[in-house]
């Protein structure tokens, strides 16, 4: 079972998503929360493997409350899934960096909240192709804003270096094995190695690695 914690100020939202979750067979909705500040202690309390996470909230926003419940742990509990609209798109980036491992625009169908927190919990990324757009937007608004590269980057192999380009540029694995013509347990292998090497928690973090590093450049 996955074990989901509902962070949203509006208790319609909450109970919506709550009831859909709920009739999933392998979902368990474990608690909710009407802010960030009571998200973070419920989700201590709770040990969800999912959060969903709205961003405008009392008390504390779902920006600093993804900072506290994550910080600077690997752990793999929790997952959060940002609920974003267009409006807050701005956040994305600041979320990633957060720790955030996918993004859902609040009005998607029911079928897509189900997948999200499937994805999620299993370890892997979801950005939007939407979402994905608009991220590489943020980095092209802040050219001064990337680190130096680190020093681990330099451990990638060329193939990983090539892989870890086009996760940045939103390509999933059956579209890299495609590009590189292996094979998709092969790309899995390859994007295992960079998150091991560069102590990263999915390919969410990834993407914002590639781009802060300048190893991928916004409009390539």
């Amino acid at each position: 079972m996955i074990r989901v914690l509902i962070a949203d100020d509006q208790a319609m939202v909450r109970q919506g998503f709550g009831a859909l979750l709920a009739a999933q067979p392998d979902l368990l909705v474990v608690g909710d929360a009407a802010d960030g500040a009571a998200a973070v202690a419920a989700a201590r309390r709770l040990d969800p493997d999912v959060v969903l996470m709205d961003v405008r909230m009392p008390v504390l926003d779902g920006l600093a409350a993804t900072r506290q419940l994550l910080g600077d742990r690997r752990a793999e509990r929790p997952r959060v899934l940002i609920l974003t609209t267009f409006d807050l798109d701005d956040y994305v980036y600041e979320a990633l960096r957060a720790g955030a491992s996918g993004f859902l625009l609040k009005d998607a169908p029911a079928a897509d909240l189900v997948h999200a927190v499937r994805v999620v919990a299993a370890g892997d990324a979801l950005l939007a192709p939407t979402v994905t757009r608009r991220l590489i937007a943020e980095f092209a608004a802040r050219p001064g804003h990337r680190r130096p590269r680190p020093t681990d980057l330099a451990g990638l192999t060329p193939r990983e270096t090539e892989v870890l380009r086009l996760i940045a540029r939103g390509r999933s694995n059956a579209e890299i094995a495609a590009d590189l013509v292996v094979a998709e347990q092969t790309v899995k292998t390859h994007v295992g190695r960079i998150l091991a090497k560069l102590q990263l928690r999915d390919r969410a973090q990834a993407v914002v690695v590639a781009y802060e590093t300048g190893l991928v450049a916004a409009g390539e």
